[in-house]
Parts: structure tokens; sequence; C-alpha cells
């Protein structure tokens, strides 16, 4: 009995180890990212998107444009793939109460919600992704962490049904 009570214990404690960052865990890191002051005005921004094994699948730009009125922000994205083809998503955020925010996107399924603490900020949302010529909704768990006044990194996972399909990183400079 106390075998398997150690057993369980131990398999517990190594989940537990792997439930991955927690926002509370950036609460007094800096430098403080503030969304607002961060995305206002032109970012630029290079990432890849790597399958499930690691391997890079895409690479990509994005140019952009954003813009701040009171509570209400607009993030215009211009992507460009590697293999030539573009997107543009165009994101519309709100900026709520204790540092969270909302946002909607036309290719973003319902509504995506967000906090920021300390040098970080996590959105959760679905994705309406295209994938060979149909689309399939995913689940995006989305981090920013703010390095520099004009440096940001991003990673978000990606995943459908609970089964992690790949991961999204971005390094974002500010203008």
């Amino acid at each position: 009995m106390k075998r398997r009570l150690l057993l369980v214990s131990t398999g517990a404690g190594l989940l537990a180890g792997c439930a991955g960052p927690q926002l509370a865990d950036f609460t007094g890191a800096t430098p403080r990212l503030d969304l607002r002051s961060y995305f206002d005005g032109k970012v630029d921004a290079w990432g890849i998107f790597t399958d499930r094994g690691g391997k890079v699948v895409k690479r990509f730009t994005v140019a952009m444009e954003c813009r701040w009125q009171g509570d209400q922000g607009v993030l215009d994205e211009a992507f460009l793939y590697s293999d030539g083809t573009r997107q543009r998503r165009v994101w519309r955020l709100t900026q709520l109460a204790d540092g969270r925010y909302s946002g909607r996107a036309d290719d973003v399924v319902g509504e995506a919600l967000g906090r920021q603490s300390g040098n970080a900020f996590q959105w959760r949302y679905t994705l309406a992704l295209p994938v060979d010529g149909r689309v399939i909704e995913v689940q995006m768990d989305d981090w920013m962490y703010l390095m520099s006044e004009r440096v940001l990194l991003n990673k978000a996972a990606m995943s459908k049904f609970g089964v992690q399909l790949g991961e999204v990183t971005l390094s974002f400079t500010k203008r």
C-alpha cells in the first residue's frame, strides 16, 4: 500500500511539474508589459510554426499597424509566409479591468480572453485555421513576454481535442 501511494504521489508531482507557466509567476517581472503602449504604432515580427515533433513547417513575417482610442485597440496584422502566401488578421481589443483584455478577429471563433501580469500576457482563444482546403478549429494558448522596451517574444501552443498539434514562435520588434 505504501509503495502504491508513493508511486501515485510521485506521478502527481511529475504531472504538476509539467503544468506549464502560471500568470502569477510573472507578477513582479520587469520590464512591465503594457499592451496599449507596446502595440501602438508600427511593430514587426518574425515567426515560425513547428509541428509537434519540432519540425519547422512554415516561416513568416508580420507587419503590424496598431492604434488605440481609449480602451479600444486595433492590431492590423499583414502576414507574409515563406511560400509567398499572404494573410491579414485584424484584432479588435478591449482593455477591461485588472489587467484583462478581450479580443475579436474574423478568424477567431467567439472571443479571445487574456490577462497581463508583470512582463507577461496570456491569451486563450479558438482559431479557425484553413488546412488542406477545409477549416478546422484549434485552441490557442498564447503567451507573450516583454524582454525590453522594443522586443517582445511570443510562444503559442496549438491543440485540438487536448492533443498538441504544434507551436507558433514569434519575435516582435517595436519600431
